[in-house]
């Protein structure tokens, strides 16, 4: 188990952040990758209702299985995280499967991580737009923010699932899930709603 401390902030221009993530001296981890992420809980979203995530993570050819506890909070989201590699994604969301659990919400993105061996920022190309998160000590976190030319007002420590909820409710969208194909053909206009 581990601590998560991070923070989320919508992004304008990915390559105009890569720009700036390489002036900080940070270096590319992790290039661009495709994520497949299902959360699953059981009938009566238990899980959810007790502010907790369970999730099967496909990320590129790995499969990662992660629990989530309630978050903390405050200008950072904190929750404790337990999180595994799984050697086979679809055995283990078929034993969810059997235990009464049920996929409860997807989303897909394309993810690229940068550190500067102290912390991480990620930095995701999602359906609903391009959003980042600095991951790592509280203090760290606002000073990365900083060099980046984030401000506190622009934090966001949502979920995707909020996020999506969010964004169905400015857009109207049909789509049910976060995914590529769901958003293009739910959403109509190709508007962008974050604008930061």
């Amino acid at each position: 188990m581990s601590q998560e401390v991070e923070i989320k902030f919508l992004v304008e221009s990915v390559r105009a952040l890569h720009a700036k993530l390489r002036a900080a001296g940070f270096r590319l981890a992790t290039e661009r990758t495709h994520e497949m992420n299902t959360l699953y809980d059981d009938e009566a979203q238990s899980l959810r209702a007790r502010g907790e995530l369970l999730r099967v993570r496909k990320y590129g050819p790995r499969w990662i299985l992660t629990h989530k506890s309630k978050g903390a909070a405050g200008r950072h989201k904190a929750r404790t995280e337990t999180e595994t590699q799984v050697a086979d994604g679809e055995k283990m969301q078929g034993i969810l499967l059997a235990l009464g659990l049920r996929p409860s919400f997807r989303y897909e993105k394309f993810r690229s991580e940068w550190t500067d061996g102290k912390g991480h920022v990620v930095v995701d190309e999602t359906p609903i737009g391009n959003v980042s998160e600095i991951e790592g000590p509280p203090r760290w976190i606002d000073a990365t923010a900083r060099r980046l030319g984030v401000a506190r007002e622009q934090y966001i420590t949502d979920t995707y699932a909020q996020m999506f909820a969010n964004w169905k409710l400015k857009t109207g969208s049909t789509a049910t899930e976060m995914t590529f194909k769901a958003v293009k053909g739910g959403r109509g206009k190709l508007e962008r709603v974050f604008s930061g």
